[in-house]
């Protein structure tokens, strides 16, 4: 890894743009929240809001009519958002991690055609790599493209737990293009169109959290699709995948920071207004000992985000090891804090008058999409014993 210590710092554009998502999300995002909680429905309201000031895909560059935001703007986004609202905030994330192979590995024909209107906000991305049966597993896929021998191949298979699955409108897919191939170096990654003929999706998931997040299969049966929707070269599927997610795991670690704070700021605020024996309970020693600890965690985190953001922007050579390390530990204290935060607030925090019982459900997903922490551990002790 290197020792390069001075990895981020915090511009005035950094700070005006979480200055201004706060805003957005405090006025058009944070009042539909438990609703969207509630009855499980996407948030349309975020969506717009998010549009109309330019944060739905910020990471888009600015030759496509993106905002051109770098990975710590992206990532302010992100935190800022899921401080309110963890669903919506899967707008961009989600938006980031889908067209990422795009941006990494496809042509600039296909860069043009699909991050244009992404950057526009007319068409949102989503990432199509797990199946039911390979998961932490990606290498023993079994979706499928056959090359048909006249500029087209045919999908057949499915994929699993799809973030804004049927809300987006493009699908960067991972599927099998060489059955007989070296195991990893036979997958290739397609463009698939929501319009495409052969192309449908499975039931929602009816999920613990973040329910507001469509989570769905995408079903392929005879799908054909042009040739020139191949992104990266043939059989370089895998590898633009999992370097896609050495960048967006930091996306995932700065979710679990903002639903962090989020936390924070409300068990912090009822603690100074809740009175028993007399005072308030954050005049109680114990209190404030888990109040400090849930907050040095929390910063912790996020600097570990931020060095990681860094690192994503310039495509650090221990990228690999510092996205899986914001990732883990990020999520990790999320799924603390939120649960130390509905502690705090006792009987209170256990109800839906208070938005921590929100919080703490969609944290534990942190801990899980985009690589279990198991796997995440994994990834940075291989990096160590390179």
């Amino acid at each position: 890894m290197n020792a390069d210590f001075d990895t981020y710092r915090l511009s005035e554009d950094h700070e005006a743009i979480r200055h201004a998502v706060r805003e957005i999300a405090e006025a058009k995002i944070a009042p539909y929240a438990a609703a969207v909680d509630e009855e499980s429905r996407y948030p349309q309201e975020a969506h717009d809001a998010l549009v109309a000031s330019d944060f739905f895909a910020p990471h888009v560059a600015e030759e496509y009519g993106g905002a051109g935001a770098d990975a710590l703007a992206t990532c302010i986004v992100i935190e800022e958002v899921a401080r309110v609202c963890v669903s919506s905030s899967l707008i961009p994330a989600v938006n980031k991690l889908g067209s990422m192979p795009v941006i990494i590995g496809a042509s600039e024909e296909v860069k043009k055609k699909y991050l244009t209107p992404l950057a526009a906000g007319t068409g949102g991305f989503s990432y199509g790599l797990s199946e039911r049966e390979a998961g932490s597993d990606t290498a023993s896929m079994r979706c499928k493209a056959t090359d048909n021998g006249d500029g087209t191949f045919t999908l057949n298979g499915q994929k699993a737990w799809i973030t804004n699955a049927g809300v987006s409108e493009y699908y960067t897919v991972m599927a099998v293009t060489d059955p007989d191939g070296p195991r990893g170096g036979n997958v290739t990654a397609f463009v698939v169109e929501k319009s495409d003929p052969g192309f449908t999706f499975g039931e929602k998931e009816k999920k613990l959290g973040i329910k507001g997040s469509p989570t769905r299969e995408l079903i392929f049966t005879g799908c054909v699709i042009p040739e020139d929707r191949m992104v990266g070269g043939r059989g370089e599927g895998l590898k633009i995948a999992l370097r896609t997610l050495d960048h967006t795991r930091v996306t995932i670690g700065a979710q679990a920071v903002g639903v962090a704070q989020g936390a924070l700021e409300q068990a912090t605020a009822y603690i100074k207004e809740r009175k028993q024996f007399g005072k308030a309970i954050a005049d109680f020693q114990g209190v404030q000992f888990m109040l400090a600890e849930m907050a040095m965690q929390l910063e912790a985190a996020r600097q570990l985000v931020y060095v990681a953001a860094a690192k994503s922007e310039r495509n650090a050579s221990d990228l690999t090891f510092f996205g899986a390390a914001a990732k883990c530990f990020a999520s990790d204290v999320a799924m603390q804090v939120t649960t130390d935060a509905v502690q705090l607030l006792g009987g209170a925090g256990y109800t839906k008058d208070f938005p921590l019982e929100r919080m703490m459900r969609d944290a534990k997903i942190t801990q899980i999409y985009e690589g279990t922490n198991q796997i995440q551990r994994l990834v940075m002790a291989r990096q160590l014993l390179r």
